[in-house]
């Protein structure tokens, strides 16, 4: 059958492409691969805002030395038959948010660091034929160490480039209507699933070091809109649910934004909470931080001070809700494009 005039405007014109951008993995559950994971992240000034003659010898001579072993153990408990549990979560996510979009639009995935890179993730989607990208990091709060952080990566990949796509970035969504029900929804679901009542939910996000916070980064703030407006969504279903926020995985010898999520466990059991939930609002999909430092050591912390009932939620992931809000996000970016 012979092309159509539409069918040569719409080859000329070049697809529409998504790329989802998460934060890193290693390849594999070893000393060598969180070795090469850690010396890229840590290495990324956005990350460790430390002049390097004084960073340089701390992370080549120590951390790099004595901390991919420990990691490398945490990894291996939440290791997947099918690899990282982040990377395989982005990817499923990837695969739904395709079926979903439908065939004129190519959607790929990448991470900032670790594989697949986002250099190569562009360069796959362009020789799908797309000459307009939305960019999408997966972080509902911006903060200059991961949504800035992956638009460099993006710059300097584009920058390679002879002939670069058209480019939208999605912007982050912690206060985003879509967010907020996506995150009621599957909480809820959760909460009504358990065998037991919570007396507290504990929305857990990473933290930063509060330096970062003070020369203007709006992390903070936005972390706590979220839990504030998922505290308002909740309470019409969960009117004795108490919510809380607090900020996990500290690094070093720094002050960090508080309250620690560790302490908080604690101090919640000793203070006579025996049933409590843990979630975590800043994270797409579940990952070392969730499924390890969470649902594992959170667990160990709030029973080992008196807790009696523990449970780890799960992240938004490729469930309905999340793909749902996910689909509606992109859709709006794209709008004009398609």
């Amino acid at each position: 059958m012979a092309a159509t005039a539409t069918d040569q405007a719409d080859e000329e014109a070049g697809r529409t492409g998504v790329l989802l951008v998460n934060l890193g993995t290693p390849d594999a559950p070893t000393p060598a691969a969180v070795r090469r994971y850690l010396a890229e992240f840590l290495s990324d000034r956005r990350v460790v805002e430390i002049p390097r003659i004084v960073w340089w010898p701390i992370l080549h001579g120590i951390i790099l030395n004595t901390r991919p072993r420990k990691s490398a153990h945490a990894y291996q408990q939440v290791w997947r038959p099918d690899g990282s549990p982040l990377a395989a979560i982005t990817s499923a996510q990837a695969k739904a948010l395709q079926t979903r979009l439908g065939g004129d639009v190519r959607v790929s995935w990448a991470m900032r660091y670790g594989n697949p890179a986002i250099v190569k993730a562009l360069e796959r989607l362009k020789d799908q034929g797309c000459t307009r990208i939305l960019f999408a990091p997966l972080y509902p709060q911006y903060s200059g160490a991961t949504t800035q952080s992956a638009i460099d990566a993006l710059g300097d990949a584009l920058q390679a480039m002879r002939a670069p796509p058209a480019i939208r970035t999605l912007p982050t969504y912690h206060d985003n209507p879509a967010f907020i029900e996506a995150l009621r929804a599957d909480t809820a679901r959760q909460l009504a699933g358990l065998d037991f009542t919570p007396q507290v939910l504990l929305l857990s996000f990473h933290g930063l070091p509060q330096r970062t916070v003070q020369r203007g980064d709006p992390y903070h703030d936005q972390c706590l809109m979220t839990a504030r407006l998922l505290t308002e969504a909740l309470a019409a279903q969960f009117p004795d649910l108490r919510v809380e926020a607090s900020f996990q995985s500290r690094f070093g010898r720094a002050k960090w934004i508080e309250p620690y999520t560790d302490a908080v466990l604690a101090a919640e059991a000793r203070g006579g909470t025996k049933r409590l939930a843990i979630a975590a609002p800043g994270f797409s999909a579940d990952c070392l931080e969730t499924l390890e430092e969470l649902a594992i050591r959170g667990r160990e912390q709030f029973l080992g001070a008196g807790g009696e009932q523990f449970a780890a939620l799960e992240c938004l992931n490729d469930g309905v809700a999340g793909m749902a809000m996910l689909e509606a996000l992109v859709r709006r970016e794209i709008a004009g494009w398609e």
